[in-house]
């Protein structure tokens, strides 16, 4: 069995280009297949391995004050579904193209798995105002499956999120909006636009929608989880669940 795990941290890291060959290293030397994405905000991986390499690995990776203890989000498969180990740097781990957007130093309000359930099982936030579900990820993606009436702006990419946010400001005024995504990383760039530009009521799930099915299951969601590796999509029960009638994607 294969021990597949996403996560991502937003913080402050420097010396990149150094930071990916110790990353590209130690990968390869534990047999690991996945991507890393490395930027002066932050880290975003999807890893698959066995668990002891994976193990081994986060556990070298605590030498690194930034990195330490990194929650992730597991998975398991059969085969390895990754078919090679890149280790990139780029200006953003996810691009939005909004320099005022700093994760790295201000963190998004956020919503547990477990908290969120409860919210859509009375119809409402603890302050009894309606919730808004915002799927902030790619249309493709969102074909597979989402939360029973989430709204999605159908973008193409995450970097056009900004530009569908501002014709629908409307519909979010005066409402809790609880944006989401695979696993969080979008999400959370996504809620500090949404302050940024006047959204005050803005929560992110947290973890996304994997650690909701982790905590939660199926509840108030239809569908799979489209995930960027070999296996298409994961079902609440995080496994392997692709759609038949879903567009099968090269990544």
């Amino acid at each position: 069995m294969f021990l597949n795990i996403s996560t991502y941290r937003f913080c402050e890291l420097s010396n990149l280009e150094t930071l990916r060959e110790q990353l590209l290293e130690q990968c390869l030397q534990k047999e690991l297949k996945g991507t890393i994405l490395l930027a002066p905000e932050g880290i975003n991986m999807f890893l698959a391995g066995t668990e002891g390499h994976i193990r081994d690995f986060f556990a070298w990776l605590n030498q690194f004050p930034e990195l330490t203890d990194i929650i992730t989000k597991d998975s398991w498969s059969d085969y390895q579904p990754f078919k090679k180990m890149l280790v990139k740097v780029k200006d953003e781990i996810i691009r939005m193209n909004h320099p005022t957007i700093q994760a790295h130093k201000k963190r998004a309000p956020s919503v547990s798995a477990k908290k969120l359930k409860e919210w859509l099982s009375q119809g409402c936030d603890d302050d009894g105002k309606p919730i808004v579900l915002l799927d902030t990820r790619n249309a493709f993606e969102v074909e597979y499956g989402t939360f029973t009436n989430a709204m999605h702006f159908n973008i193409e990419k995450f970097s056009d999120f900004p530009q569908a946010l501002s014709q629908e400001m409307t519909q979010l005024k005066d409402k809790t909006v609880v944006s989401f995504c695979t696993g969080g990383i979008r999400c959370e760039k996504a809620n500090l636009f949404m302050q940024e530009v006047g959204l005050d009521n803005t929560v992110q799930l947290d973890g996304g929608i994997l650690k909701y099915f982790e905590e939660v299951g199926h509840d108030f969601y239809e569908g799979g989880c489209f995930v960027f590796d070999d296996r298409i999509a994961l079902d609440p029960e995080l496994a392997e669940h692709p759609l038949e009638n879903a567009p099968r994607r090269n990544h």
